[in-house]
């Protein structure tokens, strides 16, 4: 663990240009420099940075961060490995804080399993040169038009036949027979011998998203039936197959700049379009797609086409992948090849441009795919094809995103001429039968949970206690996205944007007085002028108010933290771009980076004073908020009003308050001028 104190002098010394300089050509603008996006195709210049802000944007891409961010981004490095990336550039020596036995003894077991995995990939490489290697595996390779550079970046590799040539050599050089097991690399038997896992196969080592083999697949080149064609290493404590793509390491910088991914199923499928010139592919190989390998693309993209083969079992992993990959809300295009074909096949038989030509040529949405793969099943019946949008109708409930459904059924509603409320409704159904099998499962988790570990009394009555108002569950945000804090729901749709507003106040100018006039409502009595940071924590803590959204209350208690402690905004800005939690530093940088480069001094200066925009929209602010929850809190009563049946004192005592609160909001809009 790197420590503190280095951390931030790392922060401090690395500077943005600097930086992002050794990535990309930048010239400078004005104050600022600009450049073509490293991120993304353009030949116009988006891309710009900040050296006062020491913050980078994108206006076309929208990607934006700081050089710690930048370079997590470009390198797709994780925190620490920037960090220590930056702290190689400027000559910062990294003393890695002390850690506990067990905290080394994890990190060491876990190292001995990268460097078996990674000696093991060397021996298989190795093996491929020579002998029976070069004389049946390197023959294999070539004979499926494979070029040396191509074996050479990937790894291939051979297993020698003999069944402990890789365990013998292993131990010769060192390595124990726990590690061996450990990696599955091999296996004991009852002659207590280590044997060889991959003997007599073709070898695809398997690497991580930052490079580090973890993995291995390995072919038989045998025709016996009885023989497995693959074997593929077990899950271990570095390799979990759902939460793996192979050749993601060799893609995903492609796959960001193309803002494109390419999933196909075989090893081989994406080694030869990489090949041909086409490196933003990746496969789910050794297992079907997963949520997870979904959510490790969208790291990088949110765009995937799927190419499989033309065949049934092609078009059936197909229709499953669809739901997956719009469930995650990305967007998924299509594209089967001629039966026959598959993407190893089909880029040997074709030029670049050829192929890259056939798939723009061929991509369609889900809807298109499946209503050209349904519709040909459901002939003249009428029943079929209804069940033919039915199921388009659930696919399209599946995406989290409302304006992406939208946009789906009216496409849907003209395709095949139906009206679109019809399947508004169809999706109202679907979503609300989702939701309710969703929150059926969070229930039983729940009860499971106490039911294993009940809660009791701090007295000694030993009674359970009563569940209270704040149950444990999760909350769908105002993103679609699911929220925890500690289990109690906390995003609220209709406040987030004024906690965003407030929040945006408070981290752009929070150290900046609030000069009221003295004929202001808000002028202090002592004359002393409250910062933006000060009035709005007061006017918070006034109401005992905390914010519902879970990751804008995170930030703000953060600011607020760095800003008792006496940091200057400057500080406290770059330790929230910089911050190793990425939902702070996401939204750090979403508030902190102008919407706008204002080049034109002459407009800039006719603008009203910051001094002024401060005064007139930080206390609008703050009462906006309080009307957001007063409306709320009326939507609240009169759901209970709706509940209260015919009990006469529950109505009149909830009509009472919604009266009082009714009152209230008209007084702060009045305030408001509204």
């Amino acid at each position: 663990m790197i420590p503190k104190e280095t951390v931030e002098r790392i922060l401090d010394t690395a500077q943005i240009v600097d930086v992002v300089g050794d990535f990309v050509s930048l010239k400078r603008r004005g104050a600022n420099f600009v450049a073509c996006c490293p991120f993304h195709n353009e030949k116009t210049p988006s891309f710009y940075v900040s050296p006062a802000k020491g913050i980078y944007k994108c206006f076309g891409c929208g990607k934006s961060g700081t050089a710690v961010g930048f370079v997590m981004e470009h390198e797709n490095l994780s925190y620490t490995e920037a960090l220590r990336y930056l702290a190689r550039k400027y000559g910062i020596e990294v003393v890695e804080k002390e850690e506990s036995a067990e905290e080394i003894a994890k990190r060491q077991r876990s190292e001995s399993l990268y460097l078996v995995s990674e000696f093991a990939a060397g021996f298989f490489r190795d093996s491929l040169s020579s002998g029976e290697g070069r004389a049946v595996g390197y023959a294999y390779f070539k004979s499926r038009k494979l070029e040396d550079s191509t074996i050479a970046r990937f790894g291939l590799g051979w297993s020698p036949s003999g069944r402990y040539a890789l365990a013998d050599a292993a131990k010769a050089a060192g390595y124990k027979d726990e590690f061996l097991l450990d990696t599955g690399l091999c296996y004991r038997k009852d002659d207590g011998r280590l044997h060889d896992r991959f003997y007599d196969r073709v070898i695809f080592p398997i690497h991580s998203v930052s490079g580090r083999v973890i993995a291995f697949g390995g072919r038989t080149l045998k025709t016996d039936k009885t023989v497995a064609k693959y074997v593929n290493s077990p899950e271990t404590e570095i390799y979990t197959k759902s939460r793996s793509l192979y050749g993601i390491y060799f893609a995903k910088n492609e796959i960001s700049r193309q803002d494109r991914c390419y999933l196909v199923e075989g090893y081989l499928d994406v080694i030869s379009m990489h090949q041909l010139g086409i490196t933003n592919v990746v496969a789910s190989s050794g297992t079907s797609l997963t949520v997870e390998q979904i959510r490790l693309i969208r790291k990088f993209t949110s765009n995937i086409t799927i190419i499989y083969d033309g065949d049934s079992a092609g078009i059936h992993a197909a229709l499953r992948g669809i739901g997956l990959v719009l469930k995650e809300d990305l967007n998924v295009k299509v594209v089967l090849l001629p039966d026959g074909d598959d993407p190893d096949s089909f880029s040997h038989k074709h030029t670049l441009d050829e192929v890259r030509s056939f798939i723009s040529g061929h991509e369609q949405d889900f809807i298109s795919f499946k209503s050209d793969i349904l519709l040909g099943q459901a002939g003249d019946d009428p029943l079929k094809k209804a069940e033919l949008i039915n199921d388009i109708a659930d696919t399209i409930a599946l995406i989290p995103d409302a304006v992406k459904r939208s946009v789906y059924v009216q496409a849907s509603s003209v395709k095949f001429d139906i009206d679109s409320q019809i399947l508004f409704e169809r999706i109202g159904h679907t979503r609300t039968e989702m939701l309710l099998a969703e929150k059926k499962q969070q229930e039983n988790r729940r009860r499971k949970a106490m039911e294993a570990s009940a809660v009791h009394d701090a007295d000694d009555s030993g009674e359970s206690l009563p569940e209270t108002a704040h149950e444990t569950e999760d909350t769908p945000s105002h993103t679609g996205g699911i929220v925890r804090d500690g289990g109690v729901r906390l995003d609220d749709p209709g406040l987030a944007p004024c906690e965003k507003e407030l929040l945006g106040f408070v981290l752009e100018n929070g150290d900046k007085p609030l000069e009221f006039d003295r004929d202001s409502e808000f002028y202090p009595g002592d004359g002393q002028h409250e910062t933006v940071a000060e009035f709005i924590d007061s006017a918070l803590a006034a109401d005992d108010v905390v914010f519902s959204n879970s990751v804008y209350r995170k930030v703000y208690d953060e600011y607020f933290s760095m800003y008792d402690q006496g940091l200057s905004q400057t500080q406290i800005q770059r330790r929230l771009l910089d911050s190793m939690d990425r939902d702070v530093s996401a939204v750090a940088s979403d508030l902190l980076v102008e919407k706008y480069v204002i080049t034109v001094e002459n407009y800039r200066s006719s603008l009203t004073s910051l001094g002024t925009q401060l005064v007139i929209f930080v206390p609008k602010a703050v009462l906006a908020y309080q009307v957001k929850r007063i409306e709320k809190k009326l939507r609240d009563l009169s759901a209970d009003l709706a509940g209260a049946g015919d009990d006469l004192e529950s109505q009149t005592r909830i009509l009472n308050e919604i009266s009082f609160w009714n009152r209230a909001k008209v007084v702060i809009n009045t305030r408001m001028g509204r």
